[in-house]
């Protein structure tokens, strides 16, 4: 246990630039302290002691704002950053070096029992406010997005995006764990292909169109005049890039 707490506590300096010295990582990082609390709690729940574990975690809960329940397993080298709402389940598995932020649920799915929380890989990352429930497998090196919600298992060198969560490959690319700004964003690009389509179709349909005279010409239906104000004019067609879709787009104000 002492070795794994070592570990947490390296791992802190490799990952924040604001941790400074030992003193300020003890006594004023909630992740680390909610760890050392758990790792506790999980070890006097494996040996079967009733409910102290709890009250363990309670405690932890009350002073960290982290909630971990005593039966979740927890590898070597985890960093909860923040991690004030952070909330991970009985049947939790979360595997070494993993890098876990602010608001995240690793949760069920209803009352079903067994293994019903999910396991995480090595290495993997999730973003604040991302929940992953169900007893979901996510492989090694996964990066989940900040307020994703994943529902699916999730294979390993993958990044996951949005709500629910949609799976992105990123063969061949190797994205540093706290490069968050790198992250696709599977909406706009979705989005970005209908407006294409649409001004696409557009043009076609307008190309299309018999050419109309002019608006002050007066059209004839067979042999009677028409008046001016019935006449066609021309369409005016409207450009779907307009500010509002270009600002969605390029990621502003979002």
């Amino acid at each position: 246990m002492l070795s794994t707490l070592r570990t947490d506590f390296r791992i802190i300096f490799e990952r924040d630039p604001a941790a400074r010295n030992w003193l300020e990582v003890l006594f004023c990082y909630p992740g680390l302290q909610a760890l050392i609390f758990h790792r506790l709690a999980h070890w006097l729940y494996v040996i079967g002691i009733p409910f102290i574990p709890r009250l363990i975690s309670h405690i932890a809960r009350f002073f960290t704002g982290i909630e971990i329940h005593p039966g979740a397993a927890i590898g070597q080298g985890v960093f909860i950053d923040h991690g004030m709402g952070v909330v991970i389940g009985e049947t939790a598995i979360i595997g070494d070096y993993a890098l876990i932020y602010q608001g995240v649920t690793l949760g069920g799915t209803g009352k079903e029992s067994g293994k019903r929380h999910p396991t995480l890989g090595e290495n993997v990352v999730v973003g604040a406010g991302a929940k992953v429930l169900g007893n979901l497998q996510i492989g090694n090196n996964v990066r989940i997005g900040a307020g994703s919600v994943v529902l699916r298992d999730v294979p390993s060198n993958c990044t996951v995006v949005g709500i629910p969560g949609r799976i992105i490959y990123r063969s061949g690319v190797r994205v540093a764990p706290l490069e968050h700004n790198n992250l696709p964003d599977s909406e706009a690009e979705v989005i970005r292909a209908l407006v294409d389509r649409i001004e696409a179709l557009e043009e076609k349909i307008q190309s299309l169109q018999p050419s109309y005279v002019s608006e002050k010409t007066p059209v004839l239906a067979g042999n009677l005049p028409v008046n001016e104000d019935e006449q066609v004019k021309e369409t005016t067609w409207c450009n779907l890039r307009d500010k509002a879709i270009q600002q969605f787009l390029d990621g502003a104000g979002i």
